[in-house]
């Protein structure tokens, strides 16, 4: 009981009238964390300084090992406490995820931080929003003879088209490039291969490619755990999918504008035991190359 009483048994050197200790362990949605006591407390009115400072251990919840435990979104929570260290907000070149971690600064109660990743909107942007948005038919359109369809002066127009392409993080992103998944899967056929095969369930669909194209065609399904923090624009080969079925991984390239272009299979026969009247098991790895022009 101490254990739990004490948040991990990691001792209290902080305030001595916190009943928390100065180093805390979190369980944030099955992530875990360690932060002092002062950087949950860092802004406050916040959940967290609420939490901690107006609450007391026995009011938290707790996981089965004492840890603290915050249902929420934690990849995303990492970022919440790097904003709590020094109340500055870094994010990578390309982070598609603004809008969940806004959600996430909203239920933490974080208005400066919700207040920086709101996107600021202006009357002359949402028009430019708009417009990018649009098929190039559309854009024509709304520059030509369309009367009360717009009322902005050509040079200004153009202007905001070219600005408004400048900005949109959709056309900026539908870059060139490829994509390769794949899997490994097996089966066992019986003998004398009179028995129906049985296929295993693909255990994994592995992503290779370029970190800025794989995060926008897959965005959260994406599971980033073994290659975290990779820059946009190097290439990485240990992304896997966080689903298993190839068709939806398909569809997804299909509907960013990949094609296919290439796939490639190998395989390999094996017993299962040595006595060779016994089923064969297959073992194959196959490859889809996928392009974007």
């Amino acid at each position: 009981m101490a254990l739990a009483d004490s948040a991990r048994g990691l001792s209290n050197g902080g305030n001595a009238d916190s009943p928390f200790p100065e180093i805390i362990e979190l369980n944030v949605g099955g992530q875990v964390y360690l932060t002092r006591h002062k950087t949950l407390i860092a802004v406050p009115d916040s959940l967290l300084w609420q939490m901690f400072s107006q609450k007391t251990p026995k009011e938290l919840s707790r996981d089965s090992k004492g840890r603290y435990f915050l249902d929420r979104d934690g990849f995303l929570f990492r970022y919440i406490l790097d904003y709590l260290r020094d109340l500055n907000l870094v994010l990578p070149d390309y982070f598609p995820e603004k809008c969940r971690l806004k959600r996430e600064a909203d239920f933490f109660q974080l208005q400066d931080l919700s207040k920086r990743l709101s996107p600021k909107v202006s009357k002359e942007n949402s028009i430019s929003e708009e417009i990018s948005q649009s098929d190039p038919e559309e854009v024509g359109f709304l520059g030509g003879a369309g009367g009360s369809t717009t009322s902005l002066e050509p040079t200004r127009f153009m202007s905001t088209i070219t600005s408004a392409h400048a900005r949109s993080p959709s056309l900026e992103s539908r870059k060139a490039g490829y994509i390769t998944i794949g899997y490994r899967g097996s089966y066992t056929i019986g003998r004398d291969a009179q028995a129906d095969a049985k296929f295993r369930r693909v255990a994994r669909i592995t992503v290779c490619g370029k970190t800025s194209l794989a995060k926008e065609v897959f965005g959260d399904t994406l599971n980033e755990s073994r290659d975290p923090d990779r820059p946009p624009e190097r290439y990485t080969s240990r992304y896997y999918l966080k689903f298993n079925f190839l068709e939806q991984a398909f569809e997804r390239l299909s509907e960013a504008g990949f094609r296919m272009v290439a796939c490639s299979s190998t395989g390999t026969c094996a017993y299962a035991s040595n006595d060779p009247s016994e089923d064969k098991i297959w073992t194959s790895y196959t490859e889809y190359v996928f392009c974007r022009d």
